[in-house]
Parts: C-alpha cells; sequence; structure tokens
C-alpha cells in the first residue's frame, strides 16, 4: 500500500513538473524554428531546421545590450535598496522596543495585499510631477522599499536567541556592530533568497515600466517583448520567443542556484509569528 501511494505521489510531482517545464521548452525550441514551421509544426519540439536568425535578427533591429543593461540596473538596483531597507526594518521590528510597534508592524504588513492598482496612479502622478517619466530612475524610486522583504527577515531575526545579542549589549557592542558581525551572518540565507527574489521580479516587471519608459533605447526585457507581439495579427512568434529565452535566462540561473535558500526561507516565516 506503502508504495502504491508513494507511486501515485510520484506521478503527480512528475505530471505537474511536465506542465510546468513545458512553456519553457516551448518557448526555446520556437526561438530555434523559422516562422512557418513555429506555425505549421506549433508543438514539435525539436525543429527541423534549427536556427539562429531569430536571435541575431533581435539584436540587429533592437539595441538589446543598452536594454538588457537598463533591466540589469533596475533591477539590481530595486534589489540592493530593498534588501538594505528590509534587513534595517527587521532588525528595529526584532530589537527595539518602542511604542506602538506592533500596531506600526501591522499597517506594514498589511500593505503587502494593497493591489498595486490602487497605487499605481498615485506614483505615476508623483513621478510625472519630479520629471522622471520616460527615466529608468522613475521606474526605480517607487520600489526602494518591500514590506514582504521586511516579514520574510524578521521572521529569520526572530529564530537568533536573544540572550546572544544581550550578551553582545553586555559587551557595549552597537546596534550595527550586533547586525554586521552577529545577526546578519545567522540569518543570511534568508537575506539572499529574499534578495534572489526581488531581482527576479524586478527583473521580470512589465506593467509599472510600460507606464513610464517610452523610448526603445531605455526600454527593459519584458518591454523589449511587446514589440514583436501584436494585438491585430501580424505576431511574430518566432522573434518573441527570442526575447523570451534571454529574458528568462538570467533570473533563471539565479533561482536554479539559490532555490535551497529561497524554499528554507518561506518554509522556516512560519516558525515564529
Amino acid at each position: 500500500m506503502r508504495i502504491e501511494s508513494n507511486l501515485k505521489w510520484h506521478i503527480l510531482l512528475i505530471l505537474a513538473l511536465f506542465i510546468s517545464l513545458m512553456p519553457i521548452v516551448f518557448a526555446v525550441s520556437t526561438s530555434f524554428k523559422e516562422l512557418s514551421e513555429a506555425y505549421s509544426n506549433v508543438l514539435g519540439i525539436i525543429p527541423d531546421k534549427p536556427t539562429l536568425s531569430n536571435y541575431l535578427r533581435i539584436f540587429q533591429e533592437l539595441p538589446l545590450n543598452k536594454i538588457t543593461f537598463n533591466t540589469l540596473v533596475v533591477a539590481a538596483t530595486v534589489t540592493i535598496f530593498k534588501v538594505i531597507t528590509s534587513v534595517m526594518a527587521a532588525y528595529a521590528f526584532v530589537y527595539f522596543d518602542f511604542k506602538g510597534k506592533n500596531l506600526l508592524y501591522f499597517i506594514l504588513i498589511s500593505t503587502i495585499f494593497i493591489p498595486f492598482t490602487m497605487t499605481m496612479i498615485p506614483n505615476y502622478l508623483i513621478i510625472s510631477q519630479i520629471g522622471l517619466r520616460n527615466n529608468i530612475m522613475g521606474v526605480i524610486l517607487p520600489q526602494l522599499s518591500d514590506a514582504t522583504g521586511i516579514f520574510l527577515i524578521r521572521q529569520a531575526m526572530r529564530s537568533i536567541p536573544m540572550p546572544l545579542i544581550e550578551a553582545a549589549r553586555l559587551e557595549a557592542a552597537g546596534n550595527f556592530q550586533i547586525m554586521a558581525n552577529i545577526v546578519l551572518p545567522l540569518v543570511k540565507p534568508a537575506v539572499i533568497s529574499t534578495g534572489i527574489m526581488f531581482f527576479i521580479n524586478s527583473w521580470n516587471e512589465y506593467v509599472w515600466p510600460v507606464l513610464i519608459l517610452k523610448d526603445t533605447t531605455n526600454y527593459t526585457l519584458p518591454l523589449a517583448l511587446q514589440l514583436f507581439v501584436s494585438s491585430e495579427g501580424g505576431t511574430d512568434f518566432c522573434l518573441a520567443m527570442a526575447v523570451s529565452v534571454v529574458t528568462m535566462i538570467i533570473p533563471l540561473g539565479l533561482y536554479l542556484i539559490f532555490q535551497k535558500y529561497i524554499i528554507n526561507t518561506f518554509t522556516s516565516s512560519g516558525v515564529k509569528g
């Protein structure tokens, strides 16, 4: 009975894995096809006549090096600032005692459940007023902190024994010393995984950049993809899939490298509330 039960779970997991990987395999396969084959052999995994022409075309028709650089600047800057603000806020909520701390934390975490559509227009008006439309800084500025990161890193910090922190304070260590020499080394996996999630989310972001960026030279990779997708037909799926593959390489690679940290952060985030 136990073997049969395990077999059922393995079959279910294999099916889930197949469903998850199929869009990625489809994108990679189509990016190496000619357009005629993409329409005549939609589900074919191995192209009849593999070609690199789609990748050559996207580099010729777009300033793809500049677009990739823009994406990297936005994702890296947002990630660095979000990690810094998340670590410092989490440290304050765990190791400082001040009036209204629990209420402030509750209000902060409740912002996770506010949909982006509610903050989109106010953010857009602010960015327009300060002259950052069509500028990657306009994409970056509203994203310098994140309540989810504060929650995840705070949960990791709460697992550190308080006597360890109190002993450091008895030795006259300051808060920055405690944070740098004691807390951060112990919560490094949570910080790394949270940073990777920030990077991937920022790298793949579409809605906010498309509102702010207008010139192709300022585009990020998700915006470049829309240039080959037409709502009125005529979409060149091969070129679109080539851009998709270029877009997914870096975040997919980062996730594969750091997936252990990401999974551990989520599974341990509910240990202490």
